[in-house]
């Protein structure tokens, strides 16, 4: 517990990334992207898959290159995100030393870290940027509140072939604190939407816990504990990050649709 409040303490300077975004942002998004990948591949690694970091590092600074350029139209994203599946998928036509698995394993970490993670800049790219903070307060506050609901009151188990700690308890907690973190943030800074930070503090506090049950079932199945060790008592970058990645695009295509619709 004291190593984990200790790392946390470190981490808040990251607030300064959400307060200045832009650039600064773009740059975080860039490192999680990379060194993400790089976690993500090395568990698959200890399963004897053998993915491609090479095209994923290259598939991530072609994207953030063209995001400095301005040239990130959505057809260029588009194109992109195909190149990047096809160029993963014929990494697997070395058929006498790579398999299916490496193919597809490469796929994955380019969606799943690249791609999701860069949502974060697609977000603060919109007409409602401010909404970025929505996606940390959603993940984080709901792996807090569900923290210390499971602490105080858990006794159902929720996953416990996944995470055996957590609680359904724990989990309609980290909801609930979730959608009043993030309504407090209306509240005071985006009062015209504010019904719409509630609905993406809710939602987003359970596709965080979604996000987090998703790379516990990597990690049980590839034998490790944490991604790395970049951060004590967390972990690596994906084991801080994995519900963060989970959020992004779901708090993007919410502006996106929803406020689409609605003209806001």
């Amino acid at each position: 517990m004291k190593t984990r409040v200790i790392s946390g303490i470190m981490m808040a300077p990251l607030l300064l990334i959400l307060y200045f975004r832009g650039f600064v942002l773009m740059a975080a998004c860039a490192v999680v992207g990379i060194i993400g990948a790089k976690e993500f591949f090395s568990g698959w690694e200890a399963l004897g898959v053998k993915p491609s970091k090479k095209i994923a590092y290259v598939s991530a600074a072609v994207l953030y290159i063209a995001t400095v350029l301005e040239l990130t139209s959505n057809e260029f994203i588009m194109f992109w995100l195909v190149a990047s599946i096809v160029a993963a998928m014929m990494y697997g036509w070395n058929i006498t030393d790579r398999g299916p698995y490496d193919a597809m394993a490469t796929v994955l970490g380019v969606v799943y870290v690249v791609f999701f993670s860069y949502h974060m800049v697609l977000i603060d790219q919109t007409n409602y940027g401010i909404l970025i903070w929505l996606v940390c307060l959603s993940a984080f506050g709901s792996d807090v509140m569900a923290y210390f609901t499971g602490y105080l009151i858990g006794k159902h188990k929720l996953c416990p072939n996944l995470s055996p700690k957590k609680t359904i308890e724990g989990a309609v907690g980290g909801v609930v604190g979730a959608g009043l973190l993030c309504g407090l943030f209306g509240f005071f800074f985006a009062r015209e939407i504010l019904i719409h930070t509630v609905i993406i503090g809710v939602i987003g506090g359970a596709i965080s816990q979604a996000g987090d049950l998703t790379a516990s079932a990597f990690k049980r199945k590839m034998g490790i504990k944490d991604y790395g060790n970049l951060i004590p008592g967390h972990g690596g970058i994906m084991d801080r990050f994995d519900s963060v990645i989970f959020v992004a695009p779901f708090i993007y295509y919410y502006i996106w649709g929803v406020f689409g619709m609605l003209g806001l």
